[in-house]
């Protein structure tokens, strides 16, 4: 929560409803003032009238002045935005977490999907470079024989054809270290996902309750009573720690599915039928590696990229994907943004 910067309330969605109503106001304000500007200079005129008028004018100063009316008001008013805007917008903090819950098991079953999809190209690819290698040896032993038996022509086609494979094996296995970089971080990035789906299923379930006793015994008004005293609001720091969790969890969201879509594109750019792929999806891919931060893997990152790179690091392909075991240990990764 130290590093958490909320958003403003003009940044909010109850925040462009509010500038909406209070053009509106304004708007309608200077009309109604066009209208009874005649009224007020005949009662000006009237000396009882005038003193009311500049009484109330006064009045109105003042509250304009005083930091804990305008507190108020503007609490008032930002409440009622809020109301307002829950009619058509879902901004309640628990509700768009549950939102997001949703989104999140739909994306890990399209996450699940393309991992296995991911393994079964690197398959083909691992037994097309095991073929490539194979033929490259039969070629220049074929190409040693013809040398033997002076055969030059043969000796030309044969060399040639084991340089344009050894040519083709090594972009291939360029290749597959990429590919096995994408299949690295995708199950990671699967891994870590599932955990903070719980992670943010147990706050739901723990934090809907203790939402409505906190608001049951901070009602509304006495909240407006604690922001006039310049006190800290229970209500309104719980839901800032909720909106907290929620932009947490919506980044972190945004970041699998853009790599998701990344990891598609990739793929498809790869015909392994016709052994070409396209040079886009290894620059994205590439663009990805030199970004530092990443907030599903956090530190996890550097050590993924430096294992894909490591040759005694051998990927077992084979390895089923399972979803991660809690440890007894294991301690929700949002805790700390209620303490």
């Amino acid at each position: 929560m130290s590093e958490y910067k909320p958003k403003s309330f003009w940044k909010r969605p109850e925040g462009v409803t509010g500038i909406i109503v209070l053009g509106g106001l304004v708007i309608g304000g200077g009309i109604l003032l066009t209208g009874i500007i005649p009224w007020l200079v005949a009662a000006a005129a009237n000396t009882l009238s005038l003193a009311i008028m500049l009484l109330v004018l006064g009045a109105i100063i003042y509250l304009a002045l005083d930091p804990k009316m305008r507190a108020l008001v503007g609490y008032m008013y930002k409440s009622l935005m809020r109301w307002i805007t829950g009619w058509f917008i879902q901004i309640d903090p628990i509700g768009v977490l549950k939102s997001y819950i949703d989104e999140l098991r739909g994306n890990l079953n399209k996450m699940r999907k393309q991992v296995g999809m991911l393994r079964g190209q690197m398959h083909k690819l691992k037994e097309l470079i095991y073929n490539n290698r194979k033929e490259i040896k039969d070629n220049l032993s074929q190409a040693s024989k013809a040398k033997e038996n002076n055969k030059q022509k043969v000796v030309i086609l044969k060399s040639r054809k084991a340089g344009r494979l050894r040519e083709s094996n090594l972009k291939y296995e360029d290749l597959y270290k990429k590919m096995e970089v994408l299949y690295r971080v995708l199950n990671k990035m699967y891994e870590n996902s599932e955990i903070m789906l719980e992670d943010v299923e147990d706050q739901v379930k723990m934090k809907e309750q203790e939402r409505i006793a906190i608001r049951a015994s901070n009602s509304a008004m006495k909240s407006a009573m604690n922001i006039i005293r310049g006190n800290s609001d229970k209500r309104a720091m719980f839901d800032q720690a909720l909106e907290a969790v929620a932009d947490d969890v919506s980044n972190k969201i945004g970041e699998m599915e853009q790599f998701m879509d990344m990891s598609e594109n990739f793929m498809k750019s790869v015909d392994l039928q016709n052994g070409v792929f396209e040079e886009e999806g290894m620059r994205m891919l590439e663009e990805w590696e030199k970004k530092s931060d990443s907030l599903i893997l956090g530190t996890e990152k550097a050590s993924l990229l430096m294992e894909a790179q490591d040759d005694g690091n051998v990927l077992d392909l084979n390895k089923r994907i399972e979803r991660p075991e809690r440890v007894a240990t294991h301690r929700n990764q949002y805790d700390t943004f209620f303490e």
